[in-house]
């Protein structure tokens, strides 16, 4: 009789080489398992008939790991820079192959396993809002693309059009673009029916028609052809009609998250570290990306590691560094720089710690890792306690302002 096993999978798009060991380090089972559902239910049968207790896979998340974690299993998400790490302690002379790789997850998780922490699957609430944070990501960088895309358009035969608005794919500028495409159908555009133009678009701006006007204008003309610019034209016409649905994605996604966010028993939580309601965005990113298992983190210096704002330390005799940290969550990297970087504008806390990195010869991105770590710990705190942040409670901020100033 089995009393308990470990196991390794070495994941795939297509297929699964799967390795299953006792606690002495036998094997009992080597299988490849295709990613269809006879594979997976043949998989976590197998898993569950030999009393595994871990299993160790490359990857925190997927459809994969939903499954191992519903059969009731111990998962260890191991960094494939850990196993490629770890290769030579039991392939010298160097190798790889997918079976090779799941007998070295099913080694880490039969010896190594208190060295990774084991996956603690979200609320269905917060992995809809993960869902949706990124989702949101995708779509963004598709429409920066496509802006991207547009705007060298424009500069190579009709410059003034890039100048008449702030953002060039607001959805005020794309019904700019969609109208006057080309600077031929903008040659009888004047104030009056600019401005009528602005009124129908319901233009929320500061800047008069003549002003924009004016920009229209001053701008360099361009040399192309009556044959390339119509075929520029056409260009604009075709990259306006995949950035305008996006946009409207984008919009529709971002109501969509601040409603979730709200209505999330964590979301107060996250909401109250920013003074812009319009931050909702990176609330939410947070939010998501540290999820609401409080066992993920058990301590403050866990989440500013994965968060990247702890440096990592290089020593050797005398020599010790710090270094940037890499091997983190990089969206809750950028989410927590931007938290610090708008709260060193109004919080006197921040604003401080900020220029006292900054006075200590640090640049601007390490002053935000700096600033941000020390976010992390208050952030932690009001995590595991469940309560919004609120300032009068905040140590650190009450004995700043208790400083004399000058």
């Amino acid at each position: 009789m089995i009393e308990s096993a470990v196991a390794g999978v070495d994941w795939a798009k297509d297929t699964h080489e799967v390795l299953i060991a006792d606690t002495d380090g036998e094997r009992l089972w080597v299988a490849t398992v295709t990613h269809d559902e006879a594979g997976l239910t043949k998989l976590c049968s197998a898993l569950r008939s030999f009393h595994v207790q871990r299993v160790a896979v490359e990857r925190p998340d997927g459809l994969l790991i939903d499954r191992l974690l519903d059969a009731g299993l111990t998962v260890l998400a191991i960094h494939p820079n850990k196993v490629n790490a770890a290769r030579d302690r039991f392939r010298p002379a160097g190798g790889k192959s997918d079976r090779f790789d799941a007998f070295v997850l099913c080694e880490l998780a039969r010896t190594d396993s208190h060295r990774f922490p084991a996956l603690v699957p979200d609320s269905d609430q917060t992995k809809a809002l993960r869902a949706l944070t990124r989702g949101r990501e995708m779509l963004v960088e598709q429409r920066v693309a496509l802006c991207n895309q547009l705007r060298a358009e424009l500069e190579r035969f009709w410059p003034g059009a890039t100048e008449i608005f702030a953002d060039l794919d607001s959805p005020i500028s794309l019904a700019f673009l969609e109208r006057y495409p080309s600077a031929i159908d903008a040659r009888g555009l004047g104030e009056k029916r600019l401005a009528q133009f602005l009124a129908r678009h319901h233009y929320c701006g500061r800047r008069p028609a003549s002003e924009l006007l004016t920009r229209l204008r001053n701008a360099p003309t361009g040399r192309a052809a009556e044959l390339e610019a119509d075929a520029r034209r056409t260009i604009v016409l075709a990259l306006i009609a995949a950035l305008k649905p996006i946009v409207e994605q984008i919009r529709l996604l971002t109501s969509e998250i601040a409603h979730t966010v709200r209505s999330h028993p964590d979301g107060e939580i996250f909401l109250s570290f920013f003074k812009d309601p319009k931050s909702v965005i990176c609330a939410a990113t947070l939010l998501a990306e540290i999820g609401d298992s409080r066992e993920r983190y058990p301590t403050a210096e866990h989440l500013a590691a994965d968060a990247g704002m702890a440096p990592v330390a290089v020593e050797s005799g005398r020599h010790k560094i710090a270094c940037f940290r890499r091997g983190c969550d990089h969206r809750l990297r950028d989410a927590t720089s931007t938290l610090t970087d708008a709260t060193r504008h109004w919080h006197p806390w921040a604003q401080d710690h900020y220029a006292a990195a900054r006075a200590r010869g640090q640049d601007h991105p390490r002053a935000i890792r700096t600033v941000g770590r020390a976010w992390t710990r208050v952030l932690w705190r009001c995590w595991q306690d469940r309560v919004p942040y609120n300032p009068d409670r905040h140590n650190a901020l009450q004995q700043h302002l208790l400083i004399p100033k000058g």
